[in-house]
């Protein structure tokens, strides 16, 4: 299986719903449709720092990242967040989230961004297991206030 990982175009919306949809299901979450459209219009927007890649095979999108890039106090360099990544639940197990950390890595190097982190439950398995295939967790817990 060939995956090709690309950026975003407007032609994705309607499947990257339906990802988001499934990404948002997984984590037992609900969204503001709103904050979901602001989502869509961010990554075409030149001002903001939010990017999303789509990972395809055969013309079909199985999986995205959305990214930011952001300046950091402990680098000179921007560092890239990977704040999502899902894969089809279909298509797991297949090299769709490696190709899409693959080319986030590649992103990184081409940039000269500094870092590239995320974060992930603890309880999903899954994507630890790929996850721990790059690099080992350095043992930050993460501490998280809603407003």
């Amino acid at each position: 299986m060939t995956v090709v990982v690309r950026d975003a175009t407007p032609a994705d919306e309607m499947r990257w719903r339906e990802l988001w949809a499934g990404y948002l299901a997984f984590y037992k979450v609900d969204i503001d449709p709103v904050i979901t459209d602001a989502t869509w219009r961010r990554v075409f927007d030149p001002a903001s720092a939010i990017f999303m890649r789509v990972a395809e095979v055969e013309g079909e999108v199985l999986g995205f990242t959305l990214c930011l890039t952001h300046e950091g106090t402990w680098t000179l360099r921007s560092d890239c967040y990977l704040e999502d990544l899902f894969v089809d639940a279909r298509s797991r197990g297949q090299g769709v989230g490696r190709a899409l950390i693959d080319d986030l890595i590649g992103l990184c190097k081409a940039n000269n961004w500094a870092r590239l982190y995320w974060h992930t439950e603890e309880t999903n398995a899954t994507a630890r297991k790929l996850y721990d295939s790059y690099v080992e967790s350095d043992g930050h817990i993460r501490y998280r206030i809603n407003f």
